[in-house]
């Protein structure tokens, strides 16, 4: 994946300013196979573990955090698509280099009708959804006899209207638009109940003994995002040593900001705190890839998502350090570390990517209390 960075910076500037990715940027990353990756084999795809996602994704990061959140959401959506029957994924898979945006928030109502349900409601944060074929979708279906129950389904974007509202200070390139449902019909086979696929309860008989497929949602989802931060870390370690040669500190004594003592604490501060996240990202992907068949316990569900949040905080507090140490210059918009920075504090605002909320999850659950969610 390192030879794409180039590719994805060319077309940086563009991505930022038009709030999706180029056209030449989705063309270099399915030739490069970034959208196979969580593709059963039998469709041409390759059925990468977690931790390879990481390390793409990292690297995308390191180009354009934009391209590799992009990147991450839909290989979510694509291992989502992978519960589904058979016969749908047939259907789905038969595209090359699908494309499936998506997302955990129920936005719409489905009322049942003969074969099927019919959805109006609408969805935001849906990112990449100008260049995906189909988005997984989640509702709640209203039955008279029967409690709400949310649902999770599969729609061609030729079915959804996209509003462009993606006017945003952070991950602007993602193009992550609402999409709107108005009196769609979904037929049975493309609809799971969420709960169930929450627990990792998928209908696809084919699928069912890879390990690849058999780990429950939020550990696979958070396992797949972690990547983009480590990219932006990275990315802004090596922006500011690119500029800290040529830098001084204006009204101080130092003509070089490498010689200033305060510069050797930031930067040793920043670059341990970036070996922290991947550690944590590495060893919530032991966690997810290393299960198998296992049975997961609600401590190690609740692990996962504590390991994201830790990933997330020490990313975004390593390039906090590495901005605020880049001087007055660095707000110029051709310096990439301000879009960095702006790019991991919009991650780190995602309601499963929070830090504080999945501290505060884990920390819920180690003393003994109910989690209080379903997003485990």
């Amino acid at each position: 994946m390192t030879e794409l960075v180039p590719a994805i910076r060319k077309h940086t500037a563009w991505t930022e300013e038009n709030r999706r990715l180029h056209e030449e940027t989705v063309e270099a990353l399915a030739g490069a196979g970034v959208f196979k990756l969580r593709v059963p084999r039998r469709y041409g795809g390759y059925e990468a573990d977690t931790r390879t996602l990481v390390d793409v994704a990292a690297e995308l990061g390191r180009a354009d955090g934009s391209v590799a959140w992009t990147a991450s959401v839909y290989w979510i959506p694509t291992y989502m698509a992978c519960l589904f029957p058979d016969e749908v994924q047939d259907e789905v898979f038969s595209t090359p280099d699908v494309r499936i945006c998506g997302t955990l928030s129920p936005g719409a109502m489905a009322t049942p009708v003969d074969g099927g349900v019919v959805v109006n409601g609408k969805w935001s944060f849906i990112s990449g959804a100008w260049h995906s074929h189909w988005q997984e979708v989640i509702a709640v279906l209203m039955t008279p006899d029967a409690e709400p129950m949310p649902i999770m389904a599969l729609v061609p974007m030729s079915d959804l209207r996209i509003v462009d509202d993606w006017h945003t200070a952070g991950l602007r390139g993602t193009g992550s638009v609402t999409t709107i449902a108005e009196n769609v019909f979904i037929p049975s086979a493309r609809i799971l109940p969420l709960p169930a696929v929450l627990q990792g309860e998928g209908a696809s008989a084919l699928n069912a003994g890879s390990p690849i497929y058999r780990a429950p949602l939020l550990p696979v989802a958070s396992a797949s995002s972690v990547g983009t931060v480590l990219g932006l870390a990275n990315a802004a370690k090596e922006t500011f040593f690119e500029r800290l040669p040529d830098r001084k500190i204006t009204y101080t004594h130092y003509d070089s900001q490498a010689a200033a003592p305060i510069t050797h604490l930031q930067v040793a501060d920043a670059v341990m705190k970036i070996d922290e996240a991947a550690f944590h990202a590495h060893r919530l992907t032991d966690l997810v890839d290393g299960k198998g068949a296992e049975p997961w316990t609600l401590e190690e569900r609740v692990r996962a998502r504590a390991e994201l949040g830790a990933v997330c905080r020490l990313g975004k507090e390593a390039v906090d350090i590495l901005a605020s140490a880049s001087g007055g210059s660095s707000i110029y918009s051709d310096v990439p570390i301000q879009r960095i920075a702006r790019d991991i504090g919009a991650v780190n605002m995602h309601a499963l990517m929070n830090p504080n909320t999945n501290a505060e999850l884990y920390g819920r659950v180690l003393c003994g209390q109910e989690p209080g969610t379903l997003y485990l």
